[in-house]
């Protein structure tokens, strides 16, 4: 089912609040005025510290996602979901097969519009998700560890207001 991705094969950094610039005495120029640039380093980071806690289940980000909208919203509509997670309908369609297969997820015709499925977690899907919150709490705690509550708690807040006004 999990297939390797690009960002598991990369080293993870140690916790430490140095940047990669000052740790190599590289100049980063302009990137040093790109919030972005920054973003995506931590990004990276985190991808790659939860692949490595989910691996552990043999699922992949998306599958998580997709789990987590199914079991906080039981009866959600898949383009809903496809939504909410941020992927392509088409995406999403080969994640709730591979889901599916795996008998964690059910979808059933909309009793309002037989066009559409409205999705679950089966008995054996939320018994594997439990196990996968606690991957997933595993990985939050070493993000923890490596801001400090305090800025993880900022960044948190500031990311969903964010979000919010998006």
């Amino acid at each position: 089912m999990a297939r390797p991705s690009k960002l598991a094969a990369l080293p993870i950094s140690p916790i430490d609040t140095e940047t990669a610039s000052a740790r190599s005495g590289l100049d980063l120029g302009e990137l040093n005025t790109h919030i972005g640039y920054f973003a995506r380093r931590f990004q990276v980071w985190i991808f790659q510290d939860l692949i490595r806690e989910l691996a552990i289940a043999e699922l992949r980000i998306s599958h998580y996602s997709v789990l987590a909208i199914v079991e906080a919203n039981p009866g959600l509509a898949q383009s809903e979901v496809a939504q909410a997670v941020g992927i392509e309908p088409a995406r999403l369609v080969r994640v709730l097969d591979e889901l599916e297969k795996r008998g964690w997820i059910q979808r059933m015709r909309s009793a309002t519009d037989r066009r559409s499925h409205a999705l679950y977690l089966t008995q054996d899907g939320e018994k594997a998700f439990g196990h996968v919150k606690d991957l997933t709490r595993q990985h939050e705690q070493h993000v923890i560890e490596r801001l400090g509550t305090t800025k993880y708690e900022t960044l948190m807040q500031l990311l969903k207001q964010i979000d919010l006004e998006s």
